[in-house]
């Protein structure tokens, strides 16, 4: 992490590194180690990104579609709310005691960028979240659909429309988040840079290690939708393991600052 405060100016890209398809699997491994090594620390953003989910499940009540929507806009916001979990992967990796109180100030270091992106990933996030109730008025018209009728929807071939364009206009959103923000909060945290180059320098990697990234990306996927299957409690495990391996994933296909 730099030293400095001051956000980089923008200039030329940092170096991108090509990694193995199977990178992502060692970035999964080393981010469960943390999670070990951190402990109460680690799992203290995890059971956040849990109370999160019951707090949107709360106030949608029964509709199980607005809370599906809006617990997966949610998540869009993921890389800029894991912060916290970047800074205690880096102070493990410094061998350094995981301190819980440094990690929920970081994102004073670079205040101005980073709220830049939260404010765009929030504004796709609610885009997303509108989409998403929008889909689910036009295919339910007498209502919105209770879980058993969305799962009934998805492996019956009743409703085939609906899982197509519902999940097809879903998988355009994050795809989107998912390459604009790959590297893009660590980088931000780590080198002070501003939103532009991080989200380009995501970009980039994306654009190099097209196999690894879509490995990556369907891992996250699966830690996530392991959280949202379990009633949100296994966030509380799966949020803070994908937080330390992005730590990761950003250690290996970034040049590191001099």
């Amino acid at each position: 992490m730099s030293d400095s405060t001051t956000p980089e100016t923008p200039s030329r890209l940092p170096e991108i590194y090509e990694v193995p398809v199977s990178a992502p699997f060692i970035w999964l491994k080393a981010g469960f180690r943390d999670l070990i090594r951190a402990q109460f620390a680690s799992l203290f953003y995890g059971v956040c990104f849990a109370l999160m989910g019951w707090t949107i499940a709360f106030f949608n009540g029964a509709s199980f579609g607005l809370t599906l929507a809006a617990a997966s806009a949610f998540m869009l916001l993921g890389p800029i709310l894991a912060i916290g979990l970047y800074n205690l992967s880096d102070q493990l990796e410094r061998q350094h005691p995981p301190s819980l109180r440094q990690s929920l100030t970081v994102w004073r270091g670079n205040m101005s960028n980073l709220s830049l992106f939260a404010l765009v990933s929030t504004v796709v996030a609610l885009i997303w979240a509108r989409a998403s109730a929008v889909i689910f008025a036009v295919f339910y018209n007498t209502g919105l659909p209770e879980m058993g009728d969305f799962v009934q929807a998805i492996v019956s071939l009743d409703n085939l429309e609906f899982v197509f364009i519902y999940f097809g206009i879903g998988l355009i959103f994050a795809a989107f988040m998912f390459a604009i923000s790959v590297v893009a909060v660590p980088m931000m945290y780590d080198r002070k840079t501003d939103a532009v180059t991080a989200s380009l320098t995501s970009l980039a990697v994306v654009a190099k290690n097209p196999g690894a990234m879509v490995v990556w990306a369907l891992i996250l996927v699966v830690l996530i939708s392991v959280g949202f299957l379990t009633g949100f409690l296994g966030l509380i495990y799966t949020a803070p393991i994908a937080g330390h391996a992005t730590w990761h994933a950003y250690r290996a296909l970034v040049q590191r600052p001099s």
